[in-house]
């Protein structure tokens, strides 16, 4: 359950410079939670995910080259006329994939004032019978700017990696082993990304308070601090109802969990409300990374967290895609 946390915290998961730190290092190892300095990384998930349900991560990996080139390539795109952005229109028919414009997007009834590229994994026809069907088909890329799909699929395969690494943390702080969150519960990962443009000077919202669908979110925002650091684009809300800034840290990612982590842990875990408000004078960008179960895994709590808090199961089991589905066709304007 989140706390009334007045910050986010930063977790270190790497030592310093080129070192491979513990987490990373340790992470195919069965027995890495007793390395020292996992056991410390662990702590910190743990703590993060019990106070907050936010964090930043530093030392992941990946090239701080990368988040910017793909941040510089989403502000590209949404920098070109209407037209050509539209070529790659989102539509049902695509699979709920590709582009759409500002007040298309709607959160609770409300037109968050953003535009975005949505991109799911690819769901084959018949993949998953009847469940997969609306999210059936390919991303929709651009082929304005260059090179375009090339670089957001390598940074996609990244973030799949981390992610996986990361949930083994996880794992080991709720108490079980580090591959929980492997085999059939996300041994086939679904995951989603949003590349994400916010008007600038906007005090409307950019993006209505929800919390995410899955396991672990990680966010690559813009972290132009100069213009930014008095407004800073996301806010999350803690337990007395304090919007808390999530200012950018450049090189980090901010992370959070979702509503599928939150039922696995029986509510150890609090999958935490936030929003995007973009009051600067400059427009932004971000890019969301959802990391999530299989597309058909049905969740329910793990027996280690229904120990923890009584054991009695405080959620009922939830399918992934079925949750998924019922979101993404009550979020979008026709």
């Amino acid at each position: 359950m989140a706390t009334d946390f007045k910050s986010i915290p930063i977790i270190e998961l790497c030592c310093n410079g080129a070192d491979i730190g513990p987490l990373l290092a340790k992470c195919d190892d069965p027995n890495m939670g007793q390395d020292p300095g996992v056991a410390h990384v662990v702590k910190q998930l743990d703590q993060a995910c019990k106070e907050a349900g936010f964090f930043y991560v530093k030392g992941h990996g990946i090239p701080e080259t990368l988040l910017k080139e793909v941040k510089n390539l989403t502000h590209k795109f949404f920098e070109l006329p209407y037209e050509e952005k539209t070529k790659i229109k989102m539509t049902p028919e695509k699979g709920y994939r590709g582009y759409q414009r500002i007040g298309e997007n709607i959160t609770k009834g409300v037109p968050d004032i953003h535009e975005a590229i949505d991109c799911y994994k690819e769901v084959k026809p018949g993949m998953y019978g009847d469940l997969g069907k609306p999210m059936e088909g390919c991303n929709q890329w651009p082929t304005n700017p260059q090179m375009f799909k090339i670089l957001m699929e390598e940074y996609i395969s990244l973030c799949t990696e981390l992610s996986k690494n990361i949930m083994r943390g996880i794992a080991l702080a709720l108490g079980g082993s580090p591959y929980e969150f492997e085999g059939k519960r996300a041994g086939d990962a679904f995951w989603v990304m949003r590349l994400i443009g916010y008007p600038e000077l906007c005090n409307d919202i950019g993006c209505g308070a929800h919390t995410d669908y899955g396991l672990l979110t990680l966010v690559n925002q813009d972290d132009d601090i100069n213009a930014l650091q008095l407004n800073d684009l996301l806010k999350v809300r803690n337990l007395s109802g304090e919007w808390i800034s999530a200012p950018p840290v450049p090189g980090t990612f901010v992370c959070n969990i979702g509503d599928m982590l939150k039922i696995y842990s029986n509510g150890l875990y609090e999958s935490t409300l936030h929003q995007v408000i973009n009051s600067s004078p400059k427009y932004r960008v971000c890019v969301a990374y959802f990391y999530e179960t299989n597309f058909d895994t049905a969740v329910e709590p793990l027996d280690i967290c229904k120990q923890k808090t009584g054991g009695s199961k405080k959620f009922e089991r939830a399918v992934y895609g079925e949750h998924l589905v019922s979101k993404v066709q009550t979020n979008f304007v026709d």
